[in-house]
């Protein structure tokens, strides 16, 4: 899903950006656990690592891996025409919503509370504003599971900055390194 964006930028930037990119990916692959990996990732987009979440796909369901609180909270049916994670895993297509609270979709998951110890964050429990969602594919773009990255507030304003094409393209890039890493097996 990369747009002209890429090409625009000359020969210059392409380097230090594949440079970038071979960094990120070293880095995501040394991860051992669904914790390692979103903790990663929550660095990566500047967003806190309950932020971050991560669904194994298994027998038409996506079974959360992190955070560590929805893994028995519930899965999604891919079937869901409410779930985001269902849509991105049924078409196989990253998304990017920065208006996300006017996008229908089931919020039952944002209930549960995910402070981590230690956390007194009162914003940990606000609503989610902005989300990506990436699907993770294997080598014949079998579903393996979804990644989802957001950011959380109040309003939009006070969630963070907005997601751009460029956090898209390296979240794409973080799900094609999950499938290579044992947790996902």
């Amino acid at each position: 899903m990369q747009g002209k964006s890429n090409s625009e930028q000359g020969g210059t930037a392409a380097a230090p950006a594949r440079a970038a990119n071979a960094s990120v990916e070293h880095v995501l692959n040394q991860c051992a656990t669904p914790q390692q990996f979103c903790t990663a990732l929550a660095k990566l987009f500047g967003v806190r690592a309950t932020e971050v979440a991560l669904m194994r796909l298994q027998k038409g369901l996506l079974s959360f891996l992190y955070p560590e609180q929805l893994k028995t909270a519930g899965s999604i049916p891919v079937s869901s025409s409410s779930a985001v994670a269902a849509h991105t895993a049924s078409t196989k297509k990253t998304e990017l919503y920065n208006a996300f609270v006017k996008v229908k979709h089931a919020s039952i998951f944002e209930s549960v509370k995910l402070a981590q110890p230690g956390d007194s964050d009162p914003t940990e429990q606000n609503t989610i504003q902005k989300l990506m969602s990436a699907p993770i594919l294997d080598g014949q773009r079998k579903v393996l599971g979804v990644i989802q990255v957001c950011r959380k507030g109040f309003d939009p304003g006070n969630a963070g900055p907005d997601f751009t094409q460029d956090d898209l393209q390296q979240l794409e890039l973080a799900a094609k390194v999950v499938p290579g890493l044992p947790f996902i097996k």
